[in-house]
């Protein structure tokens, strides 16, 4: 086992701004309001999981039931688009009458918004760069941030204010937006070349 500290900090980078979990405070927040309360280590854990688990059989998975990467990708980009607009018009599009706090932690939240398409994906990119080993401590390190975001989320939510949140809100929405469309146009032009 070879751990190497430039590996596991370039892939916790890369995750880290790819989960983007400060720019989605706001959905985090959002969906306390919703459901009354979060289950910040269910839904870290949950994530780490999944994101651990796919690193190790994502593309056969995706292969097994004759999906490419990229399609995955689209996918994604489809679900994070949807995501960004209602930030931005500030509508709800995605209705779960029976949402509890349970449901929340883990979709939409653990899965697609932390380990969603665009962290899998990056997840199989990066291992066919780094090591293994050094890529399982990155993403455990990040998960370590994601519970400490969604754990202090209400502490943020008041040190900011509603106003703030709300500027910060479409801000990140349209940050959202503008990574569904490069998600999207990236692999498409891959799935039609």
């Amino acid at each position: 086992m070879q751990l190497e500290f430039k590996q596991i900090f370039t892939a916790f980078m890369v995750l880290f701004a790819v989960i983007d979990i400060i720019g989605n405070i706001p959905i985090i927040i959002d969906l306390r309001k919703k459901v009354g309360h979060i289950q910040s280590e269910k839904a870290a854990l949950i994530a780490g999981v999944i994101m651990i688990v796919f690193l190790f059989v994502g593309k056969s998975l995706l292969n097994l039931i004759g999906i490419d990467v990229n399609s995955f990708a689209v996918a994604g980009a489809f679900i994070i688009f949807f995501i960004a607009l209602e930030m931005i018009l500030g509508i709800t599009l995605y209705k779960d009458d029976e949402s509890s706090a349970m449901t929340a932690s883990v979709f939409p939240l653990a899965f697609p918004l932390i380990a969603g398409p665009g962290s899998l994906t990056t997840l199989l990119s990066l291992r066919a760069e780094f090591e293994i080993e050094n890529i399982i401590v990155a993403v455990i390190f990040n998960v370590i941030v994601i519970y400490a975001v969604l754990k202090t989320s209400a502490k943020i939510e008041k040190l900011i204010g509603k106003n703030g949140i709300n500027i910060i809100r479409k801000v990140f929405g349209v940050i959202l937006l503008a990574i569904a469309v490069k998600l999207f146009a990236h692999n498409i032009k891959m799935l039609l070349a």
